[in-house]
């Protein structure tokens, strides 16, 4: 009998075959983005080495007061903004997008946008 796979399942999926393709080397890490229904993470990784350069999300203290008053979506932008310019400060300002079999719209399009507002090129 066919059983239907839920929607992380199918994610995560699509999140491996896309990782078989795109890594994070030094010239160019990876910027990784995960979702929860709550909060949005993004890291900047160094495959080779196996290391988070860079890393923000809507948990970090020094956005939580900004985003009280915010909706996921102009957290999510936020918080690309805050990876961007802690990427600069780190020497990395070229990445791979990986956005981990997510569908390419809102929250996710949204921290992408602010991650190339702050400077990022990808």
């Amino acid at each position: 009998m066919f059983k239907k796979r839920d929607r992380n399942e199918v994610r995560q999926i699509r999140h491996a075959r896309v990782r078989k393709k795109v890594s994070g080397t030094p010239e160019m890490p990876r910027l990784c983005v995960y979702r929860s229904n709550s909060a949005i993470y993004a890291q900047i990784i160094d495959d080779t080495k196996g290391i988070t350069l860079a890393q923000a999300s809507s948990m970090d203290p020094a956005l939580r007061e900004q985003l009280s008053d915010m909706n996921k979506t102009g957290a999510s932008k936020a918080v690309g903004k805050l990876v961007g310019e802690r990427a600069l400060k780190a020497g990395i300002d070229r990445v791979v997008f990986d956005r981990s079999g997510y569908v390419y719209t809102g929250r996710v399009a949204s921290l992408a946008d602010g991650a190339r507002e702050a400077g990022l090129k990808f």
